[in-house]
Order: C-alpha cells, then sequence, then structure tokens
C-alpha cells in the first residue's frame, strides 16, 4: 500500500484516518523498520519497561488487552515472559491487528483481535485484568477519554501500563538528531565511492512520505507531571510514571534513521548487535543519572495506574 501526497493532505485535519492510513501502510514492513522481535531481546526489554513502572506480579493475570497494539510486540513479548495467560489486541488499524493475530498464531500464544477505537473500546465493563500499551498514548486524540475507557474495561484493582511515550523535550532532541541523520545519510551515498549504501530513489521517496505522514499521527508529547495529572483525572488511583533513556535515546534515534537510509541487510549482524548492546549500556548509564538528571529530560515516559476497588479474585 501507498500514500499519496492528498491522502497526506486529507489526513492533517484528521488524525483517526492519518493513524489508519500511516499504520495500514507500515504493517507489513513494520517489525523490520523497528528491528522488532519476538525473541529474548524483545522478551527481556517488554518485561523490563513493565518491572521498571509497575513492578512484576507474582501470578499472570488472567486476561490482557493491549490498547493501539500494532503488530502485538509489547503484549506478546510480555505474554511471553509470563505476565499473562490469555490476549486480546486492539488498533485502529485493520492492517496491524492482522500483523499482530499472525504474530501470535506463531508464537502459539492465546490472543484475540479487535479493530478498535481507542476512545471506545468494543468490550463490556470489568473484562480485563490487566490493559497494557507501547508508544499508543500519543497518537490518541483525546488522552484522558482513552484512559476512561481503559478503566472502564478493567476489572477493580486492575492495572494498566502504557510505556514508550516521548517527553516535550525528548522528542524534540529526537527529532533533530533524526533528521539531521536522514540529511547527511542521504547525501554522502550519493558519492560514487558509497553509492553502493544508497537505496534506490523510490524506497527513499516512500520513507520521507511516512516520515510526513508519521509527523501527523504523532499528537502529543507529554511532561511527566500532566500524564500523572491526567491519569488521576481519568479516575486511575495509585498513578506512578516514570522516565527512561536519555544517552540512549540521543544514540538511539540516529542509529535507527540512518537503518533506515541504507538498504536492508546492509550493516548485518555484528551492527546490529553493536547497536543493541551500546543502546543496552546508555540505558545502564542513564539509569544512574536519573537520580541527578530532571525527569522531563528523558525521553521515554512510561504511566501505571489502578481502577478503584477491590479485587474479585475468583473472577477469572
Amino acid at each position: 500500500m501507498s500514500v499519496s501526497r492528498e491522502d497526506i493532505e486529507a489526513a492533517r485535519d484528521d488524525p483517526k484516518l492519518a493513524n489508519v492510513l500511516y499504520h495500514d501502510w507500515e504493517a507489513g514492513s513494520y517489525d523490520e523498520k523497528w528491528s522488532i522481535s519476538y525473541d529474548e531481546r524483545c522478551v527481556t526489554y517488554a518485561r523490563d519497561r513493565f518491572a521498571f513502572v509497575a513492578g512484576w506480579p507474582d501470578t499472570p493475570y488472567p486476561r490482557a488487552l493491549e490498547l493501539g497494539s500494532g503488530t502485538g510486540f509489547f503484549l506478546l513479548n510480555l505474554m511471553q515472559a509470563g505476565l499473562a495467560a490469555r490476549g486480546s489486541v486492539t488498533d485502529i488499524s485493520p492492517g496491524m491487528v492482522s500483523v499482530a493475530l499472525r504474530n501470535a498464531g506463531s508464537l502459539g500464544l492465546d490472543v484475540d483481535g479487535r479493530v478498535a477505537d481507542a476512545e471506545t473500546i468494543p468490550y463490556e465493563d470489568a473484562s480485563f485484568d490487566l490493559v497494557v500499551g507501547h508508544a499508543v498514548l500519543h497518537h490518541i486524540p483525546e488522552v484522558e477519554r482513552a484512559l476512561r475507557e481503559v478503566l472502564r474495561v478493567l476489572k477493580p484493582g486492575g492495572r494498566f501500563v502504557f510505556a514508550g511515550e516521548p517527553t516535550r523535550y525528548g522528542d524534540y532532541v529526537a527529532r533533530r538528531l533524526s533528521r539531521a541523520t536522514w540529511w547527511t545519510a542521504t547525501r554522502v551515498t550519493r558519492l560514487p565511492a558509497l553509492s553502493g549504501w544508497r537505496r534506490p530513489q523510490r524506497e527513499l521517496d516512500e520513507s520521507s512520505q511516512a516520515a510526513a505522514l508519521e509527523a501527523v499521527v504523532d499528537l502529543h508529547t507529554f511532561r511527566p507531571a500532566s500524564l500523572r495529572r491526567m491519569a488521576i483525572a481519568a479516575g486511575a488511583v495509585d498513578v506512578t510514571v516514570r522516565t527512561e533513556e536519555l544517552t540512549a535515546a540521543w544514540f538511539g534515534w540516529p542509529v535507527r534513521t540512518f537503518e533506515a537510509a541504507v538498504p536492508p541487510g546492509k550493516l548485518g549482524w555484528d551492527w546490529a548487535m553493536f547497536a543493541y548492546r551500546t543502546w543496552q549500556r546508555l540505558s545502564a548509564l542513564d539509569r544512574r543519572l536519573s537520580t541527578v538528571v530532571p525527569a522531563g529530560l528523558f525521553y521515554n515516559a512510561l504511566v501505571s495506574g489502578i481502577r478503584p476497588g477491590v479485587p474479585d479474585h475468583g473472577d477469572t
């Protein structure tokens, strides 16, 4: 699927249409684009993100929902880590739901899925023990309304965890690093000696189109304190907001952009492991820096909260 300039212009005034167009377009290549996998690397990443903001439960949640699931990255890897027994994936993009269900099937996970608007979740009240999402809140026009829906479909005492949300300052820095990297990589590879590192012009044009539409679907950035207030206003209790990735984001965004600017597979396994291990080391450094650096300067925000009420442990 390709998206025309006319599609992009029409989507500028309709963020939900923009999200459908962009994510349907990206569904088939999304996992490759963002180096998403369903092995130990991403299982560990998902488990660590959840535990960082909410701890890790003693027993699995009986039933979990992922909001804005994309290809299923967060929930499927959390299920592989033992967080939940059954899962449901939802996304406004039919293409993403299709890929998520295919991924779940290949992993042998008990998962169903529905195309759904996050502001009107198509499940009954108190259907889930856990709701999760990764890099989804910043795509939703009315975030507080979506959080109210999350609390509605949670059982009393049920928890939500959203990770991967861009902070205002972190997003500002990441976008400028990415633009500078893209500009440099696409110009340097015009040199005859580096022509083998240049992607075909058609693919570069499609990446530029995707970037233009991505700018339309990214609706919000968050200040940690305002994200916490929003969750409380929606009705959540025991709300926690944490941030992560400072130097890791300064490294990670140029790396991702460079990878997108060169032919797929050109960099090889050694590069992938170098990038991943460097990101791990910088993330560990950032954890230490978090004791002295203001939370708002980090790139990623994570938020967790609970639906008020006493859980019924006999209800599955």
